[in-house]
């Protein structure tokens, strides 16, 4: 990225690692041994099998988990405690994907977080292997084909879309120019009754200081073709509701970008006196989820009107004020359940009048912690407390409206257990077929490795930036 078109884009993306593999005297890439340029330090990523391709990694360093489709070799891998996704590309794009996720991050956007890029990778007689991108791996988030392996409801299809669209509009709000937009492209957390779209492939996006109405537009037909690809595909394999009609959900993922980009970007005329109008916008963007730190006013040219714009707005509205109360960090929806519940608790106490930040830290002694410790051991990697805590809150009032009575909260979280909590759990026959479909999309599973065609560097050092 050149420094001028930098220098016209948010601070922080100028605080992003860079990566430079280029010789300097000449600009040529250079021959290099085993190099690692990390983002954060795990001792155990010098140990891991560099020397094999990917795809020939032996199994007690991979972690089953369901992979999306990938036109390269992806494994996720167990390094120390965490495990990270490990995608198998070339130098050059690999490069280029993890400083671009850098710079992502630094804008707080929802991305995969990047770990390292690892080049100069060989056989031991000296065969050149592709560089390897090493993401950590976004706990309790799936693919959009393992969500559709289960036993969901009929408007999932609907919900994904949904987060899909808040995506596309945090991202194209920043100057992110995608370019290759579709469902394969995202991962998918749970998030309250609806769903949360994370980045996980930005191999062909480009970051700029601001998008043409082209290059928006051009990301949202690609992504409108894709989708409705993606869920015919679904649909062949009788993994697709029957009543869902693909052509109009993604006809919904247009409607609904269109509808958020308005919203947080249109300019509202107001007479001098209807200022009150802007705090209603504002109520409006917080109710979407999103902040508004700062708001253009000006006078219209004959004096009588007042032109109004969100200039800075940022999501996360629920998600930051329950964090600042409780320390807990969930996503946008499951934030506006569990502060519902919070104002539940403070005024069945009868405690209005007493500072918020007193109460939350009793209702989280109290209430929150007391019910996710209930969280069976075998399913605490497979389901976020604080979805766990949603979903009980759901149970537990649908178990009272049959009941006609209230239900403790406690027999809530044995009857969601017994009757509920099963649907998170993927068979191993299920994930066997996840993950060879994935395989199936692969393009370079038995690459040359010959792409850049280097000489090997006996000085060059193993090191970590």
């Amino acid at each position: 990225m050149d420094d001028q078109k930098l220098s016209r884009m948010d601070p922080r993306v100028g605080n992003a690692t860079s990566v430079d593999s280029m010789d300097e005297t000449n600009g040529t890439h250079v021959a290099q041994a085993l190099r690692i340029t990390a983002a954060s330090s795990n001792p155990k990523m010098f140990t891991l099998p560099w020397e094999k391709p990917l795809s020939q990694w032996p199994k007690d360093y991979l972690a089953n988990l369901p992979r999306g489709i990938s036109r390269h070799v992806v494994r996720f891998v167990h390094v120390g405690e965490d495990v990270y996704a490990m995608k198998e590309i070339t130098r050059s794009v690999g490069e280029r994907e993890y400083e671009l996720l850098r710079r992502l991050q630094k804008l707080e956007l929802p991305t995969v977080t990047p770990i390292a890029v690892v080049t100069g990778r060989h056989t031991p007689d000296g065969q050149e292997l592709e560089a390897i991108l090493v993401t950590k791996h976004l706990k309790f988030s799936l693919p959009y084909r393992a969500l559709f392996a289960r036993n969901l409801r009929a408007d999932t299809a609907e919900r994904l879309i949904d987060a899909l669209a808040v995506l596309m509009v945090r991202l194209h709000l920043v100057g992110f120019y995608w370019g290759d937009v579709s469902l394969s492209n995202v991962l998918f957390l749970r998030d309250a009754d609806s769903f949360a779209a994370f980045l996980v492939d930005a191999e062909t996006g480009d970051l700029h200081p601001r998008l043409t109405d082209g290059q928006r537009e051009y990301d949202i037909d690609l992504a409108r073709t894709n989708i409705i690809g993606e869920l015919m595909d679904l649909n062949s394999g009788n993994l697709l509701p029957a009543d869902v009609d693909e052509v109009a959900v993604g006809d919904r993922l247009v409607e609904r970008y269109q509808s958020l980009w308005g919203a947080l970007t249109d300019v509202d005329s107001f007479n001098p006196n209807e200022m009150w109008k802007i705090e209603q916008r504002v109520n409006k963007l917080n109710d979407l989820g999103f902040d508004v730190d700062e708001l253009e006013m000006k006078t219209a040219v004959d004096g009588n009107r007042v032109l109004v714009r969100p200039r800075v707005v940022d999501a996360g509205y629920a998600s930051r004020k329950l964090l600042r109360l409780t320390g807990l960090d969930v996503q946008e929806n499951q934030a506006r359940r569990l502060l519902n519940d919070l104002d539940a608790y403070r005024a069945s106490t009868w405690r209005q009048g007493e500072d918020l930040e007193i109460v939350a830290t009793d209702w989280m002694r109290e209430i929150f912690e007391p019910t996710v410790r209930m969280i069976p051991a075998e399913y605490r990697s497979q389901i976020e407390p604080a979805q766990f805590f949603h979903e009980i809150l759901t149970d537990r009032w649908y178990l009272a409206e049959k009941a006609g009575h209230d239900i403790p909260m406690g027999d809530a979280v044995e009857s969601y257990i017994e009757h509920v909590l099963p649907k998170y759990k993927i068979d191993e026959a299920a994930m066997k077929d996840i993950n060879e479909e994935a395989e199936s999309g692969v393009i370079d599973d038995e690459a040359s490795y010959g792409d850049d065609n280097l000489d090997d560097d006996p000085d060059a050092a193993v090191w970590a930036s």
